[in-house]
């Protein structure tokens, strides 16, 4: 990833605790929580891997391409699976993000000076990568989902936190409802990072 190595650095910690805990996840739960726990868990180390900055790791344009080969197969399954209800939403926005990781890894390895620690143009400016136009439908998205996650999680917290008579996830369960739209959102705030600094 290009821009700021602070910000690659901490992009990939969250999303590796992201995967780790969706990985620890998807022991617990029915058949489709653990599928959907899956998803996550790939995405969310799938973005540590791509988070990783350009000066730390000298990827040729083969390793983006390869992460667009992988990404582009999680985005035509998650596709498949998206058909109706909830969870069929939860696929398709899955599908969404791995396009566009598909997109992002395509955009470095056209970039000029791929493997390379950051790109300038001749006044020291780095270039963008990538089609203006599909980075700003992604960002748009991205951003939309963000608002709306958060704006869903606020009620939901209200509402348990006068009606629960036990303060917190239930016993046996490791996080809760919550604690996956939280994951989630942070992921989302993590894709609008890593389109930013593309």
């Amino acid at each position: 990833m290009h821009g700021p190595p602070l910000v690659g650095w901490l992009l990939v910690a969250l999303c590796a605790a992201i995967g780790a805990y969706c990985l620890f996840r998807m022991r617990a739960g029915a058949a489709g929580e653990r599928r959907a726990a899956g998803g996550d868990a790939l995405m969310g180390l799938g973005m540590a891997a791509m988070a990783v900055p350009a000066a730390a790791l000298d990827t040729r344009a083969w390793g983006h391409v390869a992460f667009a080969l992988v990404f582009g197969a999680v985005g035509l399954r998650a596709l498949v699976l998206g058909r109706g209800g909830r969870a069929g939403m939860h696929h398709l926005h899955h599908a969404v993000g791995a396009f566009a990781m598909v997109y992002m890894a395509l955009a470095m390895a056209g970039s000029p000076g791929v493997g390379h620690a950051g790109h300038t143009a001749g006044d020291g400016i780095r270039e963008p990568a990538g089609n203006p136009l599909v980075t700003g439908l992604l960002l748009v998205y991205f951003a939309v989902y963000v608002v709306r996650t958060a704006a869903g999680m606020v009620p939901v917290t209200a509402v348990a936190a006068q009606d629960a008579p036990w303060p917190g996830p239930r016993p046996g369960r490791v996080g809760g409802p919550e604690l996956t739209d939280a994951c989630r959102l942070s992921m989302g705030i993590g894709m609008l990072a890593m389109l930013l600094t593309m």
